[in-house]
């Protein structure tokens, strides 16, 4: 079977969302998501593929190309799914397509809540830090992703304007950013559905990845033996 649209695999693990998601273009054709707090994507990551697949009615052979959220994020989580992604375009000889974790995260919450002037995507880096950049409602990023870390002086000229927060990185700003222009989105994690147009874009501008040289977007630098 082969499809007139382009058939993208989508992985998200570099959080605790464990997601995989197919789409046929821009249509989302199955999905599969687990939030834990075990970080047991080594377990649930080949499985949630299996069964995205199955349930498609396609199979591995008929897609098109493999697209990852390429990080920031966790270590752990951003290795198993690059690892996996890249052993499924290696082995299917389809193209490997990477896309920013927090891009993806923009791109959908500016599609859902178009009323405010910035969006700031947040991903937890432990204590008061985060992982963050911005975009405008158009999901141009504005700032270089960098690793924040957050005080009651963080982002006091983006809030001249008004700013939505969200990522599980956000929680811990509520307290500390008490602008009247700072809004917040609660319980709102990284997914591979988030993906699909950003995937699609890349494929149709032939924007792939070197399977063999290509590496997460970790932001920090990982040392054995130190949390990060």
């Amino acid at each position: 079977m082969t499809s007139k649209l382009p058939l993208i695999l989508n992985i998200e693990t570099s959080t605790k969302n464990c997601s995989v998601a197919l789409f046929s273009g821009s249509n989302l054709i199955s999905e599969k998501s687990l939030l834990s707090e075990k970080h047991s994507h080594s377990e649930t990551l080949t499985l949630f593929v299996e069964d995205v697949i199955k349930k498609s009615n396609y199979t591995l052979v008929d897609l098109d190309a493999i697209s990852i959220s390429k990080g920031p994020g966790s270590y752990t989580g951003l290795r198993i799914g690059v690892s996996t992604a890249k052993g499924l375009s290696y082995s299917l000889n389809r193209p490997l397509i990477s896309v920013s974790t927090l891009r993806s995260m923009a791109f959908y919450m500016s599609q859902k809540q178009s009323n405010y002037d910035l969006y700031f995507p947040m991903i937890d880096a432990r204590r008061m830090e985060v992982f963050s950049s911005f975009y405008d409602k158009d999901n141009n990023q504005l700032r270089a992703v960098m690793a924040d870390i957050i005080d009651e002086n963080s982002y006091n000229k983006e809030l001249k304007n008004k700013v939505l927060f969200f990522g599980d990185g956000s929680n811990k700003c509520k307290d500390v950013l008490t602008s009247g222009n700072a809004y917040f989105t609660d319980n709102f994690s990284p997914s591979a559905t988030y993906m699909g147009i950003l995937s699609l874009e890349k494929y149709n501008n032939k924007d792939f990845e070197d399977v063999a040289y290509f590496e997460p977007f970790y932001l920090k630098d990982f040392v054995i033996g130190k949390k990060n």
